[in-house]
């Protein structure tokens, strides 16, 4: 069956190395501070100036007055650090990123992002998504594999405005791994249970299936 949110961070969090330094977007990718394995170093980065996030706030934890870029509310780790969202934007903009992981509207067999703005609707601003995509030295994004309407969000191209082109090699949404090269979503992984034909019906854009297609795992 498809993967659900906590799923999708949890398979994510496979994608860090110890040492790394990290910037989680907003939504799922903050979940990904839940799923650090044991023993492992990694510093989570926030654009508006905090370095050393912790885990996802439970009730007990909650500080209304400590959030995110996307003004999630957060909690710190040990050690971490607060300065100017200027030195942040300096330290992504220096490719000092390790790894950034990022939602996303639509994601193409190119490697182009789409994430920040839908034409006609609320626009409550970009963030530091544009300077992430650029910076980062790997970008993995999240997703669901189709929009509400039930319509790929893996495309030949992008429709919506872009956020980043060329620069997006992963991607994990509720159904599937893929990584994308060579003008094509290669498929790594299945959700338990998800079969193949359903990942090609609803993968619009390229996409390469190798003879065998391990089930995600998670210990």
């Amino acid at each position: 069956m498809p993967l659900n949110r906590e799923q999708i961070a949890m398979r994510i969090a496979q994608e860090l190395r110890d040492g790394f330094y990290v910037n989680l977007g907003i939504g799922i990718p903050t979940l990904v501070a839940n799923y650090i394995p044991q023993g492992m170093q990694v510093c989570l980065q926030s654009e508006n100036g905090l370095l050393g996030m912790g885990e996802y706030p439970t009730e007990e934890s909650l500080d209304p007055d400590l959030i995110n870029a996307g003004k999630e509310t957060v909690t710190t780790a040990i050690g971490a650090s607060f300065f100017s969202s200027s030195d942040s934007f300096a330290m992504i903009r220096g490719g000092h990123i390790d790894l950034t992981v990022l939602g996303a509207f639509e994601v193409d067999q190119n490697g182009n992002i789409a994430s920040w703005m839908v034409p006609g609707k609320l626009i409550k601003g970009m963030g530091g998504a544009m300077d992430l995509v650029a910076g980062a030295q790997n970008i993995v994004v999240a997703m669901n594999h189709a929009n509400k309407q039930g319509e790929s969000k893996l495309l030949p191209h992008c429709q919506l405005p872009l956020t980043g082109v060329n620069c997006i090699k992963k991607v994990v949404t509720d159904l599937a791994v893929l990584e994308i090269k060579n003008g094509a979503f290669y498929l790594l992984e299945r959700a338990p249970d998800v079969s193949i034909d359903e990942i090609k019906q609803l993968t619009a854009g390229e996409l390469v299936i190798p003879a065998h297609v391990p089930e995600i795992r998670f210990a």
